[in-house]
Protein backbone atom coordinates (compact mmCIF):
# COMPACT_ATOMS: atom_id res chain seq x y z
CA UNK A 1 0.00 0.00 0.00
CA UNK A 2 2.64 2.55 0.96
CA UNK A 3 4.42 1.75 -2.09
CA UNK A 4 2.04 2.37 -4.14
CA UNK A 5 1.13 5.99 -3.04
CA UNK A 6 5.02 6.21 -2.93
CA UNK A 7 4.69 5.12 -6.75
CA UNK A 8 1.54 7.39 -7.08
CA UNK A 9 3.03 10.64 -5.59
CA UNK A 10 6.49 10.54 -7.95
CA UNK A 11 4.15 10.07 -10.76
CA UNK A 12 2.17 13.33 -9.71
CA UNK A 13 5.21 14.82 -8.84
CA UNK A 14 6.69 13.97 -12.21
CA UNK A 15 4.37 15.17 -14.20
CA UNK A 16 3.97 18.55 -12.73
CA UNK A 17 7.31 19.06 -12.91
CA UNK A 18 7.13 18.58 -17.07
CA UNK A 19 4.51 20.45 -17.20
CA UNK A 20 6.33 23.54 -15.37
CA UNK A 21 9.08 22.85 -18.10
CA UNK A 22 6.65 22.91 -20.55
CA UNK A 23 4.58 26.08 -19.82
CA UNK A 24 3.66 28.13 -22.20
CA UNK A 25 5.26 25.67 -25.13
CA UNK A 26 2.07 24.56 -27.32
CA UNK A 27 2.37 21.42 -30.08
CA UNK A 28 2.47 22.41 -33.61
CA UNK A 29 2.09 18.58 -34.15
CA UNK A 30 -1.39 16.81 -33.03
CA UNK A 31 0.28 13.26 -32.89
CA UNK A 32 -2.73 12.56 -35.36
CA UNK A 33 -3.64 14.07 -38.31
CA UNK A 34 -1.76 17.48 -40.30
CA UNK A 35 -4.31 19.57 -38.91
CA UNK A 36 -2.71 23.05 -38.53
CA UNK A 37 0.30 22.31 -41.76
CA UNK A 38 -0.10 22.22 -45.70
CA UNK A 39 2.03 20.91 -48.28
CA UNK A 40 4.19 23.66 -49.61
CA UNK A 41 3.32 22.82 -52.97
CA UNK A 42 0.06 21.81 -53.40
CA UNK A 43 -0.12 19.59 -56.28
CA UNK A 44 3.53 18.16 -55.16
CA UNK A 45 3.42 14.22 -53.69
CA UNK A 46 2.81 13.72 -50.30
CA UNK A 47 5.19 11.35 -48.61
CA UNK A 48 4.10 12.32 -45.15
CA UNK A 49 1.79 9.90 -43.13
CA UNK A 50 1.31 9.50 -39.49
CA UNK A 51 1.47 6.54 -37.42
CA UNK A 52 1.54 5.96 -33.56
CA UNK A 53 1.94 9.40 -32.75
CA UNK A 54 4.84 9.97 -35.17
CA UNK A 55 5.41 12.33 -38.31
CA UNK A 56 6.80 10.31 -41.07
CA UNK A 57 8.40 11.46 -44.81
CA UNK A 58 9.07 8.49 -46.67
CA UNK A 59 10.76 9.26 -49.47
CA UNK A 60 11.65 6.36 -51.78
CA UNK A 61 14.70 6.29 -54.04
CA UNK A 62 14.21 8.60 -57.48
CA UNK A 63 11.40 9.57 -55.66
CA UNK A 64 10.82 13.54 -54.50
CA UNK A 65 8.50 14.12 -51.90
CA UNK A 66 6.98 17.45 -50.72
CA UNK A 67 7.68 20.39 -47.88
CA UNK A 68 5.25 20.08 -44.90
CA UNK A 69 4.71 24.17 -43.76
CA UNK A 70 2.70 25.33 -41.00
CA UNK A 71 -0.27 27.42 -41.54
CA UNK A 72 0.85 29.60 -39.07
CA UNK A 73 3.69 32.40 -39.03
CA UNK A 74 5.88 33.25 -36.43
CA UNK A 75 8.59 35.70 -35.25
CA UNK A 76 10.96 35.23 -32.03
CA UNK A 77 10.08 31.73 -30.49
CA UNK A 78 11.93 28.75 -29.18
CA UNK A 79 11.02 25.21 -30.53
CA UNK A 80 11.33 21.81 -29.21
CA UNK A 81 11.46 19.12 -31.43
CA UNK A 82 12.84 15.07 -31.86
CA UNK A 83 13.40 13.61 -35.48
CA UNK A 84 15.17 10.16 -36.40
CA UNK A 85 16.71 10.31 -39.80
CA UNK A 86 18.59 7.06 -41.42
CA UNK A 87 22.14 7.18 -41.87
CA UNK A 88 22.81 9.32 -44.89
CA UNK A 89 19.15 10.96 -44.90
CA UNK A 90 18.76 14.78 -45.62
CA UNK A 91 16.23 16.93 -44.35
CA UNK A 92 15.89 20.28 -43.05
CA UNK A 93 14.10 22.14 -40.07
CA UNK A 94 13.40 25.51 -41.29
CA UNK A 95 13.04 28.51 -38.62
CA UNK A 96 10.28 30.99 -40.10
CA UNK A 97 10.55 29.04 -43.55
CA UNK A 98 14.13 30.69 -44.07
CA UNK A 99 16.69 29.62 -42.03
CA UNK A 100 17.60 25.83 -42.46
CA UNK A 101 18.54 23.82 -39.43
CA UNK A 102 19.81 20.86 -40.95
CA UNK A 103 19.17 17.15 -40.41
CA UNK A 104 21.10 14.77 -41.86
CA UNK A 105 22.12 11.21 -40.83
CA UNK A 106 25.80 11.66 -40.63
CA UNK A 107 26.71 10.02 -37.13
CA UNK A 108 29.63 7.94 -38.80
CA UNK A 109 30.90 10.74 -40.31
CA UNK A 110 32.08 11.60 -36.75
CA UNK A 111 32.70 15.12 -37.48
CA UNK A 112 30.98 18.36 -37.89
CA UNK A 113 30.34 20.66 -41.22
CA UNK A 114 28.49 23.56 -42.80
CA UNK A 115 26.37 21.01 -44.56
CA UNK A 116 26.09 18.62 -40.94
CA UNK A 117 23.53 17.64 -38.75
CA UNK A 118 22.94 20.51 -36.45
CA UNK A 119 23.99 23.14 -39.12
CA UNK A 120 22.91 26.68 -39.64
CA UNK A 121 22.86 25.66 -43.15
CA UNK A 122 26.29 27.17 -44.93
CA UNK A 123 26.05 29.69 -42.47
CA UNK A 124 27.66 27.95 -39.21
CA UNK A 125 28.92 24.57 -38.25
CA UNK A 126 27.75 22.91 -35.12
CA UNK A 127 30.67 23.93 -32.17
CA UNK A 128 30.77 20.22 -31.41
CA UNK A 129 29.92 17.12 -33.26
CA UNK A 130 26.47 16.06 -31.42
CA UNK A 131 24.94 13.29 -34.32
CA UNK A 132 23.31 10.06 -33.14
CA UNK A 133 23.23 7.20 -34.93
CA UNK A 134 20.52 6.92 -37.57
CA UNK A 135 17.74 4.48 -36.27
CA UNK A 136 18.05 6.59 -32.73
CA UNK A 137 15.30 9.92 -31.63
CA UNK A 138 17.65 12.91 -31.71
CA UNK A 139 16.36 16.02 -29.40
CA UNK A 140 16.26 19.42 -30.58
CA UNK A 141 15.74 22.77 -28.82
CA UNK A 142 16.41 25.97 -30.79
CA UNK A 143 15.95 29.83 -30.42
CA UNK A 144 15.75 32.44 -32.75
CA UNK A 145 15.26 35.81 -31.31
CA UNK A 146 15.37 38.89 -34.62
CA UNK A 147 18.79 37.23 -36.65
CA UNK A 148 20.49 35.69 -33.73
CA UNK A 149 19.67 31.64 -33.68
CA UNK A 150 20.99 28.91 -30.52
CA UNK A 151 20.28 25.72 -30.23
CA UNK A 152 20.67 22.82 -28.32
CA UNK A 153 21.01 19.06 -30.27
CA UNK A 154 20.88 16.09 -28.21
CA UNK A 155 21.90 18.01 -24.95
CA UNK A 156 24.67 19.95 -26.09
CA UNK A 157 25.17 23.82 -26.81
CA UNK A 158 26.29 23.98 -30.46
CA UNK A 159 25.11 27.25 -31.54
CA UNK A 160 25.07 30.54 -29.44
CA UNK A 161 23.27 32.88 -30.12
CA UNK A 162 24.48 32.67 -34.32
CA UNK A 163 23.57 35.78 -36.76
CA UNK A 164 21.88 34.38 -39.72
CA UNK A 165 21.31 37.96 -41.67
CA UNK A 166 20.12 35.65 -44.99
CA UNK A 167 17.88 33.17 -46.30
CA UNK A 168 19.83 29.49 -46.35
CA UNK A 169 18.42 27.91 -49.63
CA UNK A 170 15.05 26.13 -50.46
CA UNK A 171 13.19 29.63 -48.38
CA UNK A 172 10.25 30.03 -48.52
CA UNK A 173 10.83 33.54 -49.14
CA UNK A 174 13.25 36.64 -48.68
CA UNK A 175 11.67 38.56 -46.51
CA UNK A 176 14.00 38.77 -43.54
CA UNK A 177 12.32 41.20 -41.65
CA UNK A 178 8.75 39.76 -41.21
CA UNK A 179 7.26 36.78 -39.63
CA UNK A 180 7.33 33.08 -41.05
CA UNK A 181 6.19 29.21 -40.57
CA UNK A 182 8.26 26.61 -39.52
CA UNK A 183 8.18 24.16 -42.50
CA UNK A 184 9.71 20.59 -42.40
CA UNK A 185 11.73 19.52 -45.81
CA UNK A 186 10.22 16.93 -47.61
CA UNK A 187 11.87 16.55 -50.72
CA UNK A 188 15.45 14.82 -49.92
CA UNK A 189 14.87 11.75 -47.63
CA UNK A 190 12.97 10.27 -45.16
CA UNK A 191 12.89 11.18 -41.78
CA UNK A 192 10.33 10.88 -39.22
CA UNK A 193 8.98 13.67 -36.82
CA UNK A 194 7.51 14.12 -32.85
CA UNK A 195 6.30 16.01 -30.14
CA UNK A 196 7.03 19.21 -32.20
CA UNK A 197 6.19 22.56 -29.33
CA UNK A 198 6.68 25.81 -30.26
CA UNK A 199 6.98 28.76 -27.45
CA UNK A 200 6.61 32.15 -28.77
CA UNK A 201 8.29 34.94 -27.35
CA UNK A 202 8.38 38.88 -26.80
CA UNK A 203 9.06 41.14 -29.98
CA UNK A 204 12.72 42.06 -29.37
Amino acid sequence: MLKSLFLSSLALVLCTAAAVADEGFKPLFNGKDTSGWHLRNPKGHNSWTIEDGILKNTVKQGEHGTDLVTDQKFWNFTVKYEYMVPDNSNSGFYLRGRHELQILGDYKKGKPSLGGNGAIYQVKAPSEFASKPGGEWQTAEATIIGNKISMTLNGKKIHDNVECNKATGSEIDNKLNEPGPIFLQGDHGTVWFRNIEIKELPKE
